[in-house]
């Protein structure tokens, strides 16, 4: 977003600052109708997996060096946020500094405690 970049500080040229797009998905498995040959009229039983089983993606890229960072999870909280920024600060240079721009999530807040 336009603001987040303006509202770097003065001191810091923007040559010097990677902007990072970050989002998350759902990714996973649900099961459909299950169907089976059998006679006509009859109505057999089938056993069918009933669960699902889902994962989460969070990914970031930073398309003015083509860096990526992403974190596999069982669900999304302000805990895998943390590690997910974790991962962008770690692959940022040490003379440069991100800026990651991402929608409005709800573990997307300042209060990542």
């Amino acid at each position: 977003r336009l603001e987040t970049i303006l509202n770097i500080p003065g001191h810091i040229a923007l040559a010097q600052v990677d902007v990072w797009f970050q989002d998350e998905a759902r990714i996973g498995q649900q099961n459909t109708t299950t169907r089976l040959w059998a006679k006509k009229g009859s109505r057999p039983r089938v056993v069918r997996q009933q669960q699902f089983e889902y994962a989460y993606v969070f990914g970031a890229v930073c398309p003015s060096n083509g860096n990526t960072e992403a974190l596999i999870t069982p669900w999304v909280d302000k805990r895998f946020m943390r590690q997910h920024l974790k991962l962008i600060s770690e692959a940022t240079l040490p003379d440069r500094h991100a800026v990651v721009i991402m929608d409005g999530a709800g573990w997307h807040t300042k209060d990542l405690d």
